[in-house]
């Protein structure tokens, strides 16, 4: 009884143990927990601004040096003149000089907050509400349509930042921002920005922008030429006045809303504004040189260096014979083709000197250069080379051949006419731009000969040495084309397409100047001048009629790849050489309408009568000279015993004419 006893008291005394604990805590004041609760916080806030602060240090780390941002040191300009001393385009700063906002009439600055940055004397470099209500945008719309950056982050990213889309980038953006709004007043970044920003065209910088579009300085700006440039900031290819001044007004009048809400102005200036009709620039500025002066900007660092001094390039490109080339695509497209095809021209002298490049039916639109990027099929545009081979191989253009139908392990080409003609001369099979005779020329020499000459007269593009080939299966670009057209042109000698003659700094010095003669005589005078006659039949007599020039002596060649995705006419006369491609990007069919004998030739002639209007008319090389080989007439009389040996099959393309 006394142990029972004892064990009730043990755990009588542990339980009043356990209750006092509780009724300790229960009676502790509440002011302890909270206490408690605010040590914890600030210990977490610690190690939070902690950790915060290590990730900004590590970001900070790889930011680009601001130093000399202050002293607004100019980049490099460069001005492009045409062959005549014409200027036909300015890249870098374009002329423009530094401004400071006392310089600028007010309504500038104001054009450029209200359309980029409405809060930008209210925040610190980054605008919460205007990120806020970015967002907010976005996920109604589902996708970026609009952006939170202010002016500083803007100015940050165009100066000192890669044009990435990362994470890292923005942090880095934040941090340059809120380190501009430390070191320098409103007025001061927003100058710095609006000596610096793209307004498109190769414009840096308002002022150099005011030139190239209002052929003015900035200080003369007035209300609605301010909101256009302004309006240019949100996308300079798509609201350019070169793209049609009603693109730039229309976007120039929500600027002027802007300005309206902003209270800058009211309705009825705004409406004034409106009424008021800018004189844009004219000359330099609007003309579609842009597709030769990247090709040529392309070119320029290999030639003159990476060097700071201003710089005039002196071009090939000749003003006149360019705009003859832009109206000769654009024009007679608009009005016979479809709209959606594509269109390019490419005209050089016999020297290889580039006279005119049309890369496009409008450069604001694409900024592909179809006459130098776009590798494509040229059909019959590539049998000269064949026919090249033929000649050089011991035949002429008096040989005779079969147009008989041809088989080769399975592959069984056919002419653009679904017929045969039977037996015809060499000079006639390329005439009318026979595919069997092609076919059966590059058998009996071997693919890898008419690789090896057209390898000789300027085409580097991959070709692959099968019978096909011989139909223009294997693509090239048109620039390589005309080029190697050429030789047939100046009787055998090759010539390196160029665009920079000369280049010097804006203080005389010359950093590159073109020497050269060429490539030399790349075939015989001979086979140059047979060539040349053969040529000269498939224009007058053949698939190139519609190309014929009235009292000049020229020669040229139709292509029309499978499917009719590629027309083609190279044509040339004894000073300048000439092609023309039409197609779609895509590489889709176009209309069966459309062959190489159509409106690429006529384009062509649409060129080459304002081109070459005032030279003087000379024969080609070798067209005066008769053949009269008996054995060339004999050569080819047994093509079809030795073929029938040969003919195998192959599912091969077929070229058109």
């Amino acid at each position: 009884m006394s142990s029972d006893g004892n064990g009730k008291g043990r755990t009588g005394s542990r339980t009043s143990t356990r209750k006092a604990r509780q009724d300790s805590v229960a009676d502790a004041p509440a002011s302890s927990v909270w206490w408690r609760f605010i040590y914890g916080f600030t210990i977490c806030t610690i190690w939070g601004v902690i950790g915060v602060a290590g990730m900004l240090a590590y970001f900070a780390s790889d930011l680009p040096s601001t130093e000399g941002l202050a002293r607004q040191e100019r980049t490099q300009s460069v001005t492009l003149v045409d062959a005549g001393g014409r200027v036909i385009a300015r890249r870098g700063i374009d002329g423009g000089v530094l401004v400071t906002l006392k310089d600028l009439p007010e309504h500038v600055a104001q054009a450029v907050i209200a359309s980029e940055d409405r809060r930008f004397y209210s925040h610190y470099g980054m605008d919460a509400w205007g990120l806020a209500r970015a967002a907010w945008v976005n996920v109604q719309a589902g996708r970026i349509v609009q952006g939170g950056s202010t002016i500083s982050q803007q100015l940050a990213k165009n100066l000192f930042l890669k044009p990435e889309r990362t994470f890292t980038r923005k942090v880095q953006e934040a941090l340059l921002a809120f380190y501009l709004e430390a070191s320098f007043s409103k007025d001061e970044i927003l100058a710095l920005y609006l000596n610096r920003v793209y307004f498109g065209a190769g414009a840096y910088g308002v002022d150099a922008a005011s030139r190239r579009y209002f052929n003015k300085p900035a200080s003369r700006l007035s209300l609605v030429e301010s909101a256009i440039l302004a309006g240019l900031l949100k996308a300079p290819s798509r609201y350019s006045p070169m793209n049609g001044h009603e693109i730039a007004q229309g976007r120039a009048a929500i600027v002027l809303q802007a300005m309206v809400e902003t209270g800058f102005i009211n309705a009825a200036v705004r409406d004034e504004a409106l009424r008021t009709q800018p004189k844009f620039a004219t000359g330099p500025a609007v003309q579609g040189n842009q597709y030769f002066t990247d090709w040529v900007m392309e070119q320029l660092p290999e030639l003159a260096g990476h060097g700071k001094s201003d710089l005039i390039v002196e071009t090939t490109l000749d003003v006149s014979m360019q705009r003859a080339a832009e109206d000769a695509v654009v024009k007679i497209i608009d009005a016979k083709g479809p709209a959606h095809i594509q269109g390019a021209l490419m005209a050089m002298s016999t020297d290889g000197a580039v006279r005119a490049m049309v890369g496009g039916r409008s450069y604001a639109a694409s900024v592909f250069n179809r006459a130098t990027q776009a590798r494509r099929q040229p059909g019959s545009a590539f049998k000269p080379f064949v026919y090249l081979a033929a000649l050089e191989a011991g035949l002429s253009p008096s040989s005779r051949v079969v147009d008989a139908p041809v088989t080769y392990r399975g592959w069984t080409p056919e002419n653009f006419s679904q017929s045969h003609e039977g037996e015809m001369s060499l000079t006639q099979a390329l005439s009318t731009s026979v595919n069997t005779i092609a076919v059966q020329l590059c058998l009996e020499l071997g693919p890898e000969s008419v690789v090896a000459s057209a390898r000789r007269m300027g085409i580097t593009s991959d070709l692959a040495a099968v019978p096909s080939l011989a139909l223009g299966t294997s693509e090239v670009t048109l620039s390589e084309l005309v080029g190697a057209y050429v030789p047939f042109a100046t009787g055998g000698r090759g010539a390196i397409a160029h665009g920079i003659k000369r280049v010097r700094t804006i203080d005389g010095e010359v950093l590159y100047e073109r020497r050269g003669s060429g490539l030399g005589r790349l075939i015989s005078a001979e086979h140059a001048g047979a060539m040349n006659r053969m040529l000269v039949d498939a224009v007058r007599n053949g698939t190139g009629k519609a190309a014929m020039l009235n009292g000049r002596a020229m020669a040229g060649k139709t292509g029309t790849s499978q499917e009719f995705k590629d027309a083609w006419f190279v044509g040339y006369t004894r000073q300048l050489v000439a092609g023309v491609w039409l197609g779609n990007d895509e590489g889709v069919p176009m209309s069966k309408n459309i062959t190489g004998g159509t409106l690429p030739a006529q384009i062509w002639k649409s060129f080459m009568e304002r081109a070459a209007a005032g030279q003087p008319v000379l024969a080609l090389p070798g067209t005066d000279v008769i053949d009269r080989s008996a054995e060339a007439n004999e050569a080819a009389s047994d093509f079809d015993e030795v073929l029938a040996e040969l003919f195998k099959g192959n599912p091969e393309a077929d070229g058109q004419n």
